[in-house]
């Protein structure tokens, strides 16, 4: 079958990748794609967000389904859009995609089926969450409602860093529209997780767990980004661990949505804290995370494609899904100044050397103008170095020597993923 994966960052890279070798797969199309994309399919000059480009070009490839990587155009629409057209495509409709898109729905939906989370008080008023925040005492968490690209949550250790968050969010206008409502909530302590699985209406997977690192610098230091690093699975995460998340949270929420008329199909994230009462839910995400799909995918051993169709076609309840025990550990390079201001168009060397490591997969790079013969920085965050091993000290110290391998100006990355534990503590 033809397939076109919606989208142009490493994620996406990772999920063509692994689309790339399944027997199923005739022709392979992204849009828009980087360079690294480009090895494994062919990339059109669409954008993401650009839903009527993206019909027409999947009409006109006569494409058999499509693939949806990001969680805006999921927010938009996609779903519902391409559904409307008669075109197959894999991923939750908008209404279901409210589990990400705002944190107020998430919340109430979570409070309203007693799934467990952290205490929070919505507020779409400058003045009243001011007031409410100088009652309190910190630590606490601030939440922009809406999608603000993994970056709308401050994590606060001080009132005044609360306050802040709320002049940025409401006052200032720093994520738009996502930053008109905000939620304030509680702290919860205990170690973070990233739990995925594959859903199809009431039907769940077998979870997959991993662990990343948002804060820019070592020591989850600096400010919040995309995802610095990532590792999988978590040597804490085991049978019963599993069970007790599914039990009491994934198939709790699945169903839910199910019951109020906004059924989930594709991939669900759920961001928990493991605390001393328990897993808690910090937030749902309605697609893979980045950069967790490009562990996921490398230790993913079913083909991708027959579980995109099981899951369209009602079958997910009888396609086995295993996972490779192996660790695998994901390290970011990114362009200096990232999140902040940063500058791209340098040439990147080492491509090949870090090949030798593991797979390597692009985020913000694009073929030289001048010759396209040069690959260079297009992005924030520009490649992912994965890298796998019968044990995670093993599976660090080879992604650790492929991005050793990587140069170009400005380039940095943490040098302590997977070395300790992420978020002892936060949202």
């Amino acid at each position: 079958m033809k397939v076109l994966v919606v989208g142009g960052g490493a994620r996406e890279h990772a999920i063509a990748w692994k689309l790339s070798t399944s027997p199923l797969v005739d022709a392979l199309f992204v849009a828009p794609g980087n360079a690294g994309t480009a090895a494994v399919a062919e990339n059109l000059p669409v954008r993401d967000t650009d839903l009527d480009g993206l019909v027409r070009s999947a009409k006109e490839l006569n494409v058999d389904v499509t693939f949806v990587g990001p969680e805006v155009p999921l927010a938009m629409g996609i779903v519902d859009r391409f559904t409307e057209e008669d075109l197959r495509i894999f991923g939750p409709t908008a209404a279901a995609a409210r589990i990400e898109s705002s944190k107020v729905f998430a919340k109430e939906l979570m409070i309203r089926h007693g799934i467990p989370t952290g205490r929070a008080e919505v507020f779409d008023s400058y003045q009243d969450a001011d007031r409410f925040v100088r009652k309190l005492s910190p630590p606490l968490v601030v939440k922009a409602d809406g999608l603000a690209a993994g970056k709308g949550v401050t994590v606060a250790r001080t009132q005044d860093e609360a306050l802040t968050a709320l002049r940025e969010c409401m006052v200032e206008g720093v994520f738009g529209e996502a930053g008109e409502r905000v939620l304030v909530e509680e702290w919860l302590t205990g170690l973070e997780v990233s739990v995925f699985a594959f859903v199809a209406g009431e039907v769940l997977s077998p979870l997959a767990a991993a662990c990343d690192y948002k804060r820019a610098h070592d020591g989850d230091r600096g400010p919040n980004t995309g995802g610095m690093g990532v590792y999988s699975p978590p040597e804490y995460w085991n049978d019963a661990l599993e069970r007790e998340i599914r039990e009491s949270i994934m198939l709790p929420v699945v169903r839910a949505m199910a019951e109020e008329g906004c059924p989930f199909s594709g991939v669900l994230y759920g961001g928990l804290m493991l605390t001393e009462d328990g897993p808690k839910v910090i937030e749902f995400n309605c697609r893979m995370g980045d950069p967790e799909a490009q562990v996921l995918m490398a230790r993913l051993r079913t083909d991708l494609a027959e579980i995109v169709l099981a899951t369209l076609d009602g079958m997910l309840s009888e396609t086995p899904i295993e996972w490779s025990d192996d660790a695998c550990v994901g390290v970011v390079l990114a362009s200096g100044g990232y999140p902040g201001s940063y500058v791209t168009g340098f040439p990147i060397a080492g491509l090949s050397e870090a090949a030798e490591f593991g797979e390597v997969f692009h985020a913000g790079t694009k073929a030289s103008d001048r010759s396209g013969a040069e690959t260079v920085t297009a992005g924030g965050r520009v490649l992912t170095v994965v890298s796998s091993g019968g044990s995670l000290a093993d599976a660090r110290q080879r992604a650790y020597g492929g991005a050793a391998k990587v140069s170009f100006d400005g380039a940095f990355y943490r040098t302590d993923i997977a070395a300790i534990h992420k978020s002892e503590e936060g949202a």
